[in-house]
């Protein structure tokens, strides 16, 4: 089974990833950080002078993830892949703002970010891409990694419902 954790920059995926006990599964997933993958291997087409971010070459990442049906997969860009249940982390979007301006983003990233959430860029995508059916939202403002974790895991194990459509942050436009 391949575990696709997605949402928009600063919603906290790695964070709550690392947190995971995935040793209570029968399965031995190997978590992938796909943003480290992309770098490292240069699976790119270039640079978005725009945004100061690397292009992801989408078919090269797809390829190399061939073969690595047991995963977790992590990364903003996980639901544009392969995935039997899809994690949509969703966070308020002046918290992914704020988080990302401390990560030293520019404040045009931090708030273009921050406006797909309130969007529901991400969640939309990976609708589109996976089908309602198999994404799972999760709340993550004020709750801690292990929390997050926690229903993270409970999606992986069947105990949690599909959920795509229960977090809405329109009014932060």
């Amino acid at each position: 089974m391949r575990i696709a954790i997605t949402g928009t920059p600063g919603t906290g995926k790695t964070t709550a990833v690392e947190h995971l006990n995935l040793d209570q599964f029968d399965t031995d997933f190997e978590v992938i950080h796909l943003n480290d993958i992309i770098r490292d291997r240069e699976f790119t087409t270039g640079r978005d002078e725009d945004r100061d971010s690397l292009v992801a070459d989408l078919d090269a990442v797809s390829e190399w993830l061939d073969g690595h049906d047991e995963a977790v997969v992590e990364s903003h860009l996980a639901h544009e892949f392969d995935a039997d249940k899809v994690v949509v982390l969703r966070c308020a979007p002046d918290e992914i703002e704020r988080r990302l301006l401390d990560r030293s983003e520019s404040a045009e990233s931090a708030r273009e970010n921050a406006e797909s959430e309130a969007l529901d860029v991400v969640l939309g995508h990976a609708v589109q891409n996976h089908g309602e059916e198999t994404v799972y939202e999760i709340e993550t403002t004020d709750r801690t990694p292990e929390d997050v974790a926690t229903e993270i895991e409970a999606v992986i194990s069947g105990a949690r419902e599909p959920s795509a459509g229960t977090v809405d942050y329109i009014d932060y436009l």
